[in-house]
């Protein structure tokens, strides 16, 4: 199936086939595929390449990944690229009669596509040593590198659960009055996050009102496909004009039906889902504001112990105590330390500046093919119906007089 393909937070991609005179990178995750039976069940996929990167071995290479394969690469990203919003991934249904359906499974495939070009054509994710691994590498070594991890990509669901758990007892501890709060806020960073809240908000109404309109196009297209079956029936019952008037009228009816179901499917690709995907983009570029008020935090504890340790160390020469040597040695590390961290801190505020503005140019991009698509869909269905309806009208006017 045809469908719009986004990339970096959420451009139009560019076309597959790109000019061999000027560098490029394109994926496509194709063919999914069941593999296993019950519990251990799972879906690959066949990831494509095709570049002219030195770095790259060839022009083209195919590999079959996994769900956790692409999990492994996006926190490889997320750990290693701060302050870079990390393109999100779609979820993981743990509802087994919608895993191995072909429209969750055709759901995935696209948004696991959007999810791996979006990090190609970013400028600085696209040289990850990471990413050259998920392209290239053969399955075992894969699996190697995805078993092999340590610290926090190795930890399980509960263990991060565990961790927004502890963040929350520190809220309490603030508001106990056990600990101060260390919080960044200036005028900028303030209207950055007031701005990434408010639209996570609108962009989950708007995808919760999408869903709605696929529901009641499919609830609509079963309907009258049911109907359709009944007037065919009522119009067997009578061997003349009106019956077969009722015959084609109900033809019409299973017509438009499945005109509503294939305008349902197009509304979930190509309006629900990108909405959808929104929503996860924004609730990354909040992952991404989380990690930079980590680093504020750690940049301010720091330097208040960098105060306290230059303090201790004028007492140490005032007194020429023994412990000077180590203590000049310690505050030198801290100093460095402390250097560093602001460094990073520093380059964390200056990527965000830079996402965010390119952040909101692709979203009116995407948003405005979505919204397009959607327009386009619901006058293409309306003029369907009305000329299914408008051919039955002058058979039907001959019986009503």
């Amino acid at each position: 199936m045809n469908t719009m393909q986004r990339s970096g937070s959420g451009s139009l991609q560019s076309p597959r086939s790109p000019s061999s005179q000027a560098p490029f990178l394109s994926v496509s995750v194709t063919d999914p595929a069941k593999m296993g039976n019950g519990v251990q069940a799972y879906i690959s996929y066949k990831v494509i390449t095709k570049t002219n990167l030195p770095e790259y071995q060839g022009n083209e290479k195919i590999v079959i990944r996994r769900y956790s394969d692409f999990v492994w690469l996006h926190d490889r990203l997320f750990e290693k690229y701060k302050g870079i919003f990390i393109p999100p991934l779609p979820e993981k249904s743990t509802v087994e009669k919608f895993r191995f359906s072909a429209e969750f499974i055709e759901m995935r495939r696209q948004a696991l596509d959007v999810f791996v070009n979006r990090i190609a054509s970013h400028h600085e994710l696209r040289q990850s040593d990471d990413l050259r691994i998920f392209l290239q590498a053969d399955e075992q070594t894969m699996d190697r590198a995805r078993f092999q991890e340590t610290g926090i990509f190795k930890k399980k669901p509960a263990d991060l659960i565990q961790i927004f758990k502890d963040v929350q007892s520190k809220v309490s501890d603030v508001v106990l009055g056990k600990e101060k709060p260390v919080e960044e806020s200036t005028p900028e960073y303030e209207k950055m996050k007031n701005y990434i809240f408010e639209l996570e908000d609108h962009l989950a109404e708007a995808q919760k009102h999408a869903y709605r309109l696929v529901k009641r196009h499919r609830e609509l297209g079963e309907s009258l496909s049911e109907f359709g079956k009944a007037v065919k029936l009522l119009g067997t019952c009578d061997d003349d004009a009106l019956g077969k008037a009722f015959s084609e009228l109900g033809e019409k009816a299973e017509i438009i039906s499945i005109k509503l179901q294939k305008e349902a499917h197009h509304l979930l690709m190509n309006f629900e889902e990108p909405l959808k995907d929104y929503v996860r983009a924004v609730q990354s570029i909040k992952a991404t504001i989380a990690e930079r008020a980590t680093a504020f935090k750690k940049q301010c504890e720091l330097a208040e112990t960098i105060k306290f340790k230059e303090i201790d160390l004028n007492k140490y020469r005032l007194t020429r105590s023994e412990k000077l040597a180590e203590a000049e040695r310690e505050y030198e590390m801290l100093k460095a330390e402390g250097e560093e961290t602001s460094r990073r801190f520093d380059t964390i505020v200056r990527l965000m500046n830079e996402e965010i503005v390119r952040f909101q140019e692709q979203k009116t991009s995407d948003m405005g093919l979505a919204f397009h698509e959607f327009a386009k869909g619901q006058a293409r269905l309306s003029n369907g119906i009305a000329d299914a309806w408008r051919s039955l009208l002058p058979k039907l006017e001959a019986h009503s007089s």
